[in-house]
C-alpha cells in the first residue's frame, strides 16, 4: 500500500504525511431496484432493494491525508477531476472529516475500470472504495454496517457494494436505519452476462431521471408498492436456491422500473433498439430451455442472469444479436482494504 499511497501525492504540498489507505470495491447490479429517494440529503430511498455484487470492473481508490494542504486533490484515472465528479468526492470527504473530527485535506487517487455514467453501477464501486479508504485514512473504526451507511451518502447503491454476493439495502427512515447487509442464497452461484450495448455517458443522469420519475410518473407509486412483494418473494427464492424464480422477479421488477420512466412527463427512455433485440433473444433462450432472465439499470445495457454452466451459451447468443462486447460476471467480493504488502 505504501507505494500506492505515493502515486498522485506529488500534487500535494510537501508537509508530513497523514494517514493513507487503499481499497478495492466492485459494482453491484440490483435485482430488486433502487429508484427514487425520499430524502435527497441523506440518500434515503423509497424502497428496499436487493443486489448481486460482481467480480468484474473493480475500482481501486487511495486516500492520502495531507496535513497543511489547502484543498483536496482528486485524480480520476490519472487525470485531475473537475466539475461535479470532483465536487462529489470533496463533499464526501467533508462528511468523513466531520465524523472523524479532523480538518486535514487529502489526495484521492481512483482507478475505475467500469464505464462511468453508462448504467453499469460505476458510482456503487466508486463510493464503496472511497468510503473504505477514506474511513481508514482518517482513522474511523467502522464496522461493515457503519461503512455501508457511510458509502450510501456518496451514492445509494454503494451501500450494497460494501458486501459481496447478494446484499439487501434496507430503505429505513433515518441515517441509522438505512444500510445494507448480506443475504444468504442457499448455495446459488449464478452468472451475469453483461451486454455492453453503449458505454458512453447517458444524456440524462440517473439522479436527474430518478427525481423526474418520482415527481411526474403516475406509475411510480404502484411500482414502488409492488417492490415489497417482489423483495419478499425473491428472498424466499434465494433461501431455497431457486434461480428461475429469482430471475422471473428480477426481470419483472426491472421492466416495471423502466415503465415508470416511460410514463414520466415527459418520458425518460433509456431502452435502445439493441436493448429490445437482446430482450427478445432472452425470451428465445427461455423457450429453448435455458434459464435466462434480463435486468437493466438506468441505461441501455442488458444484464442476463443465468446458471454458471449456461453462461457461455448465453453470451454467444447475446453477442451474435448485439454485435457488441459481452462480459461474463459472477458473484464478487465486498469492499476490501489492502494491506502493506498490497494484498486485500
Amino acid at each position: 500500500m505504501a507505494a500506492d499511497c505515493l502515486r498522485g501525492a506529488e500534487t500535494a504540498p510537501r508537509e508530513p504525511l497523514g494517514g493513507c489507505a487503499t481499497a478495492d470495491a466492485h459494482p453491484n447490479i440490483a435485482l430488486i431496484k433502487y429508484w427514487g429517494k425520499r430524502d435527497e440529503q441523506l440518500v434515503l430511498p423509497w424502497t428496499d432493494s436487493l443486489s448481486l455484487t460482481l467480480d468484474v470492473f473493480p475500482t481501486t481508490t487511495t486516500v492520502q491525508v495531507s496535513p497543511g494542504a489547502r484543498t483536496d486533490v482528486v485524480i480520476l484515472n490519472g487525470v485531475p477531476a473537475v466539475g461535479e465528479p470532483q465536487q462529489r468526492v470533496v463533499s464526501f470527504l467533508e462528511l468523513v472529516r466531520d465524523m472523524a473530527g479532523r480538518e486535514e485535506r487529502a489526495v484521492v487517487n481512483t482507478r475505475n475500470t467500469v464505464p462511468t455514467g453508462a448504467g453499469l453501477a460505476s458510482s456503487a464501486s466508486g463510493f464503496a472504495a472511497l468510503a473504505a479508504a477514506a474511513a481508514a485514512a482518517y482513522g474511523l473504526g467502522l464496522d461493515a454496517t457503519a461503512l455501508s451507511r457511510l458509502a450510501r451518502r456518496g451514492s445509494g447503491s454503494a451501500a450494497r457494494s460494501v458486501f459481496g454476493g447478494f446484499a439487501l439495502w434496507h430503505a429505513g427512515d433515518s441515517d441509522l436505519t438505512s444500510y445494507a447487509e448480506p443475504v444468504p442464497a442457499a448455495g446459488l452461484d449464478p452468472a451475469l452476462v453483461i451486454a455492453l450495448l453503449d458505454t458512453g455517458s447517458k444524456a440524462v443522469t440517473s439522479r436527474a431521471a430518478m427525481r423526474h420519475t418520482v415527481e411526474t410518473s403516475p406509475l411510480y407509486r404502484p411500482w414502488a408498492d409492488s417492490c415489497g412483494t417482489d423483495l419478499a418473494e425473491m428472498r424466499a427464492a434465494l433461501g431455497r436456491g431457486d434461480l428461475n424464480t429469482v430471475g422471473e422477479i428480477a426481470e419483472r421488477n426491472a421492466l416495471g422500473m423502466h415503465a415508470t420512466m416511460l410514463a414520466a412527463r415527459p418520458a425518460v427512455r433509456y431502452l435502445a433498439p439493441a436493448t429490445l433485440a437482446v430482450l427478445d433473444a432472452v425470451l428465445r433462450l427461455r423457450r429453448d430451455g435455458i434459464a435466462a432472465y434480463a435486468t437493466m439499470d438506468a441505461g441501455p445495457n442488458v444484464k442476463v442472469l443465468c446458471h454458471r454452466q449456461d453462461a457461455q451459451r448465453v453470451a454467444q447468443v447475446v453477442r451474435s444479436i448485439a454485435s457488441r462486447p459481452v462480459v461474463v460476471a459472477h458473484c464478487g467480493p465486498g469492499a476490501r482494504l489492502r494491506t502493506e504488502a498490497g494484498r486485500t
